[in-house]
C-alpha cells in the first residue's frame, strides 16, 4: 500500500478492492472480468470505475497492460518476463526469463523510433489443455 500512496493515490474501499483483485490474479484479467470478480465484494462498484482505476495503476506503472484481440489485458508481475497465449481458448500465462532468454531490440530497429524501456516477447499457440481436448473444427 506504500507504493500506492507514494503514487498519490488516494485509497477508497472500491480502489482497495480493484488492487487486491488484481495483486491476486495469476490469470492476467481484463478489465470486466476485474468488475465481476470485484462486484461480489462491492456490488455497488461501477465499470467505469473498474477502468479508471486500471488506467491510473497502468500509467503509474503500478501494473502491465496486455493489449489482446479481444480486450487489454492486466499483469500485476512487474518482473522480466513473457507471455505464452492459446489461439483456441485465450490462456494467457508467464513465461520467466530464465526459460526463454529476454530479448535484445536491434539498434537498427531503434533508429529514431524513441527509447525502450523493455522489450516482451508474445508467444501464440495452442495450450497443453487445448491440445489436449483434441481439434475444435
Amino acid at each position: 500500500m506504500c507504493a500506492l500512496r507514494a503514487a498519490g493515490l488516494r485509497l477508497t474501499r472500491q480502489r482497495l478492492e480493484i488492487i487486491r483483485e488484481i495483486a491476486g490474479a495469476v490469470d492476467h484479467p481484463d478489465a470486466d472480468v476485474i468488475f465481476h470478480r470485484v462486484r461480489e465484494r462491492v456490488p455497488t462498484i461501477s465499470p467505469d470505475t473498474v477502468y479508471r482505476t486500471l488506467d491510473v495503476l497502468a500509467k503509474r506503472g503500478l501494473v502491465e497492460r496486455i493489449p489482446m484481440p479481444r480486450a487489454t489485458r492486466f499483469d500485476p508481475d512487474l518482473s522480466p518476463h513473457h507471455h505464452f497465449v492459446c489461439d483456441r481458448c485465450g490462456r494467457l500465462v508467464d513465461v520467466r526469463t530464465d526459460v526463454v532468454s529476454p530479448l535484445p531490440a536491434p539498434p537498427t530497429v531503434l533508429d529514431g523510433i524513441g527509447d525502450v524501456h523493455s522489450v516482451q516477447l508474445q508467444m501464440w499457440g495452442t495450450c497443453k489443455t487445448c491440445m489436449e481436448q483434441g481439434s475444435l473444427c
